[in-house]
């Protein structure tokens, strides 16, 4: 089992930045897949953005193709989700979320869950 926890959310007007980050702690990091989710108010979880075990595959929402990055450090055991150009539509709960083997966009893929961190970008 791995244990995610989130930081780096807060408060952004929009065209600003922010870079999240996602500590696992518990079994080996480098044997998972890791991913990035958001939750709107009123709206389900959605897929952000997922990355391989090696960090040489990764996949994007069309949503945020060509403003986000998704990054990793197995050294670090914490994976990264550098935000920039933010609308007001990205506002949400962003989630980290692991699971094995293959990149997916399916939430229900993923086993484990962070407790999420808060992203609101002002207009």
């Amino acid at each position: 089992q791995v244990q995610l926890v989130e930081s780096g959310g807060g408060l952004v007007q929009a065209g600003g930045s922010l870079r999240l980050s996602c500590a696992a702690s518990g079994r080996t990091f480098s044997d998972y897949v890791m991913g990035w989710f958001r939750q709107a108010p009123g709206k389900e979880r959605e897929f952000v953005a997922a990355i391989s075990w090696g960090g040489v595959s990764s996949v994007y929402a069309d949503s945020v193709k060509g403003r986000f990055t998704i990054s990793r450090d197995n050294v670090k055991n914490t994976v990264f989700l550098q935000m920039d150009s933010l609308k007001p539509e990205d506002t949400a709960v962003y989630y980290c979320a692991a699971k094995y083997t293959s990149i997916t966009r399916r939430r229900g893929d993923y086993y484990y869950w962070g407790q999420g961190t808060q992203v609101t970008v002002s207009s």
